[in-house]
């Protein structure tokens, strides 16, 4: 697994800032308002050779008014107990407060290496300031300021310094590809996940209830399949953030985004019965987020009798297509966990679509489906003189499949124009279930 590392601290110290810039990208909301973040925001990132999840989290209080606040702290309490590695933000500007004793006492009692961030350090008065933070504790602190971009180096370094005594092996030092297709299975809570990979084995290999939430962990299984070697995730099922209850459940919810991470191939599973839930869109989210290939399984087919399941096939077959319109690549299977219908036609899949996100596309191919496309559909942005045109294309990596387009002025580019070219990729090219990369670069050398 990737190494998680939760930032933590009271509200108002910047936490969400410095997660967008340790990112690259603006997902946590920044505000001035304390208490902004009202539940934890994950994404993967790579720092040095080493990948990592980060965690931001809601700040913590000494006291808790209502209920909402009290399950921001319950998130910040779960993040910690999941982490590796802590960091924990104090604000310079407005010194040491009760809330940052009580944070520091409650990150000493989780044994986890913590790195102390002294944040908003804008000038040299402030950052000697920093030297009255040693009284939480902690080892030196680390000056940085999340507006300014300053001091990322450093706690960059103090992070690797870390993982190495953690032992975390770098992605760099295992170039060997991994031989074994990874597949995780994903869904809300009781939808089957269990069942199904003890059908696929024939026999208990995980527990099994019809009690939701069984599952509290991503579990790993290794398989073999017509001589194809697999790893079978389970994990926990996902509900809504507002459904998730205190605890080991939403300490299990990290672990299933993490498998999601670590996994080739997720396999979204449905409930026939209660058809496409915004939950399901939302898991769904996940695997787009990691670009992963996916396989929708439509499962409990067997509650149906024959001569209705025609018909609860194709009213699954309307929902999905109004409410999951964004992946039509992604292959449709209807199953049966219980009675082991269909389960594995889902390897099966899994094999194609594992040689599809390997899948590298010649640049004569490319550049004859680039003339063609822009031929069949001219760019139409404009913007003043400036005008949104496509120069080129080449695909830069695979696993996934990742195509970066050399243009004119992209920043004009309407969005209905990229998902054209996607879909003309897909419609020459194949990536049967997929996610893909397209980027667009400035031929002048901008994004």
């Amino acid at each position: 697994m990737n190494a998680v590392i939760a930032i933590v601290g009271r509200p108002n110290v910047g936490k969400s800032s410095i997660f967008n810039r340790l990112i690259g990208r603006r997902i946590a909301i920044e505000s001035e308002v304390p208490g902004t973040t009202r539940d934890r925001i994950y994404s993967t990132i790579s720092i040095g050779d080493y990948q990592i999840m980060l965690v931001d989290t809601g700040g913590l209080e000494l006291n808790v008014g209502n209920d909402i606040e009290e399950d921001i702290q319950e998130q910040s309490h779960v993040a910690i107990a999941g982490a590796d590695i802590i960091l924990f933000v104090v604000d310079v500007i407005n010194g040491l407060t009760a809330e940052d004793y009580h944070a520091a006492d409650l990150l000493r009692k989780s044994k986890k290496p913590v790195i102390l961030l002294a944040n908003k350090c804008d000038n040299p008065f402030l950052e000697e300031s920093r030297y009255n933070l040693y009284e939480l504790g902690f080892d030196e602190p680390v000056a940085i300021t999340a507006l300014h971009d300053s001091g990322f180096d450093e706690l960059e370094f103090q992070i690797k310094k870390r993982l190495i005594n953690l032992q975390f092996i770098p992605s760099e030092g295992n170039q060997e590809k991994e031989s074994r297709i990874k597949i995780a299975f994903l869904g809300r809570p009781n939808v089957g996940k269990s069942t199904m990979i003890n059908g696929l084995f024939g026999k208990n290999r995980v527990i099994t209830s019809n009690i939701p939430g069984t599952t509290r962990d991503a579990t790993e299984i290794p398989f073999e399949y017509k001589g194809i070697q697999f790893t079978l995730i389970d994990t926990a099922g996902v509900r809504r953030p507002g459904k998730i209850g205190r605890g080991l459940e939403k300490y299990s919810v990290l672990r299933t985004v993490q498998a999601v991470s670590r996994a080739d191939i997720c396999v979204l599973l449905l409930d026939s019965n209660e058809g496409v839930t915004h939950q399901d869109c939302h898991i769904s989210e996940y695997v787009l987020r990691e670009k992963k290939g996916l396989i929708l399984a439509v499962n409990k087919m067997d509650e149906y009798k024959e001569d209705e399941r025609d018909k609860a096939e194709n009213r699954m077959i309307h929902q999905l297509r109004k409410n999951m319109a964004y992946l039509p690549w992604a292959p449709l299977i209807f199953t049966s966990g219980l009675k082991g219908k269909n389960l594995f036609h889902i390897l099966e899949f899994a094999e194609e679509i594992a040689k599809e996100r390997g899948k590298e596309i010649s640049q004569d191919d490319l550049n004859i489906w680039l003339d063609e496309t822009l031929a069949k559909h001219p760019p139409k942005g404009r913007k003043g003189k400036r005008r949104f045109m496509v120069r080129s294309v080449r695909q830069i990596a695979s696993e996934p499949p990742h195509f970066l387009f050399q243009c004119d002025w992209p920043q004009i580019m309407h969005f209905s124009y990229r998902r054209y070219l996607e879909n003309e990729l897909r419609a020459r090219f194949g990536f049967l279930g997929t996610a893909i990369y397209m980027s667009f670069k400035d031929s002048k050398g901008g994004l």
